[in-house]
Order: structure tokens, then sequence, then C-alpha cells
């Protein structure tokens, strides 16, 4: 898989991958989760490039701040900033032909901030959306599974962590200090069942974060809510997925995204987390099948 640098206006660098042929019929964007990378996909790129061969590009990149791609500002740890991040990506490495845009987490956030910020754009070239384990509504349903006291006071300790966190710059968390925290990420990320490799790798992916994203970020992804651009969209073809065990992104999330766009083939995951593309990967593969064959076919949206 191809690897390019892509230089931004302000000077960060993204790291991107790219697989598949230019002249494409349809490119999909895959964006990762907070404090992840573009390896979390490797599972649905590898199926996706066995199914579809020379028909579908890939692209997934690591955003600003995670994995390869250089260090940020603190002023830039949001949304918006992400949202024109992947503008630039889509004019820089998918200059023409439609897209299928892909969001983990914090990456379908970013989706919705490119539509938000850039409505026509994002009309021009969008023919299809996948939405796995994401809101539309910051935290407004994040209680981690807990009781509502003991998520106020979680909350609490996040958002001042958080604080401390975003003033650290470009420094990254220490490895002794996560292989101690792995139960803690086992917990909060995935649901019944793990596989031990998709822990090493999540860790491998936070390591990489510097602590300015780590904590930068969580203000601007609490505070989001974009229901409304999201009804604004109209009749694309859209799946979302979520796992019914998701302790950051639960199933009200996803169903007040299928009810904003009501084109949304809703899908949820019993005994899973919040990592449904390593959790579930054959859901989550089906589902991205079924927007890209709808797309290449030229169908219609279907209301639901």
């Amino acid at each position: 898989m191809p690897d390019l640098e892509l230089r931004l206006p302000d000077d960060v660098r993204l790291h991107v991958s790219v697989t598949g042929p230019v002249d494409a019929a349809v490119t999909a964007v895959l964006l990762h989760g907070w404090t992840l990378d573009g390896r979390s996909w490797h599972r649905q790129v590898a199926e996706l490039r066995e199914r579809f061969g020379g028909r579908v590009r890939l692209v997934t990149y690591d955003a600003r701040g995670h994995g390869r791609s250089s260090c940020l500002a603190l002023r830039d740890a949001t949304l918006a900033q992400l949202g024109d991040d992947l503008a630039a990506v889509i004019d820089e490495i998918v200059p023409s032909g439609p897209i299928v845009l892909v969001g983990h987490s914090m990456g379908g956030m970013t989706v919705m901030e490119y539509a938000h910020r850039h409505p026509g754009r994002f009309a021009a070239r969008t023919a299809g959306l996948v939405f796995v384990s994401t809101t539309a509504e910051g935290h407004t349903h994040t209680a981690y599974g807990l009781s509502p006291r003991i998520t106020r006071l979680i909350r609490l300790a996040e958002t001042t962590g958080a604080g401390v966190l975003a003033r650290c710059g470009g420094w990254r968390p220490p490895h002794a200090l996560l292989r101690a925290l792995r139960p803690s990420i086992r917990w909060m990320l995935f649901g019944d069942r793990c596989d031990p490799a998709d822990i090493r790798l999540v860790t491998s992916a936070v390591a990489r974060a510097t602590l300015r994203s780590i904590g930068g970020f969580r203000a601007s992804i609490g505070a989001q809510h974009r229901l409304e651009t999201l009804a604004a969209l109209g009749g694309l073809p859209a799946a979302a997925l979520v796992g019914d065990r998701d302790r950051l992104t639960p199933p009200p999330c996803a169903e007040s995204i299928a009810a904003a766009l009501p084109t949304t083939e809703l899908t949820v995951c019993p005994g899973a987390g919040h990592m449904l593309m390593m959790e579930r990967p054959d859901e989550v593969n089906a589902a991205l099948a079924g927007v890209l064959d709808r797309v290449l076919a030229g169908r219609p949206a279907t209301r639901l």
C-alpha cells in the first residue's frame, strides 16, 4: 500500500495510505477514531481490496496529532479543523470521482464536520456514508454503562485530565503506562470478546498519539451537535453500526443518526463494544460493501 505525505497549509504533515488505481469507479476514504490511527481499518482494507479489486480505491490517513502524522497547535485540536483537513485530503488525493466516506468515532464526527463546513463540496463529491460507533450529539449519551452519579464524576475527572494533557505538547504516552492501562482500555473500548492482537494494536496507536491531541480534542468532541447537518443530506446511501456494549457511543447515538438521515441502514451488534471494525469485521465489511455496491450500481437510496 503506497504511503504518501500530505503537507497542509499550516505545515502539518498527514500520513496517507492509498491502495487501488487512480481511475477506480469510486474511492472510499476511511477515517479513524480519537487516539487511534489508520491501521484501525486493516481488516476492512484487506476485505474490500479482495472483493472489489480495481473498481474501488481505498484511502486511509492518520489525523493530525495521531499516528505518523505530525503534531498540531493546541488551538487546532478541534473537529472543525479535522473537517477542513478532510477537505484538503479529498482535494489532493481524490480530486475527481465519487467518494464514500467512512468514519469511526471521531472519524464519523469529522465526516459530519466536513458536510457542515463544506456543504457544496460535500454534495458534489459524496456518494455514500458509513458511520461506525460514532455520534452526532457530543457526549449527550455517553454514560460509560454506569450510574449517572458515577458518570458525572468520571466526566469531571476526564475533562480535568484532558486539560492537563492538552498542554503537554508533542510528548507521547509512556509505553510502560499504557501496558499498565491495558485492562482499562479493554474495558472502555471492547465488548464481550476481544482478540489480544487488537488490544496490542490499539495500545500501539495510543502510544503514537501526542498528549496534546489526546487531551486537546476532548472539548470539541464533547460539544459537537450535527443532527441538523445530517438531516439536510438527503437520499445518500448510508449505514450506521453500533455495539450494544459500547460505553462511549451507545446505541442511542446511532439511532439518532438513523432518525436524522432516514436512508441509513442501522445495525446493532450484540455483545460488541466501541471497536466494531475489529470486534465485528464481518458486519462492518458487509455494511461497507452494501453501500459501495449501491454506489457502483448507481442506485438511489431507499428510504426506510
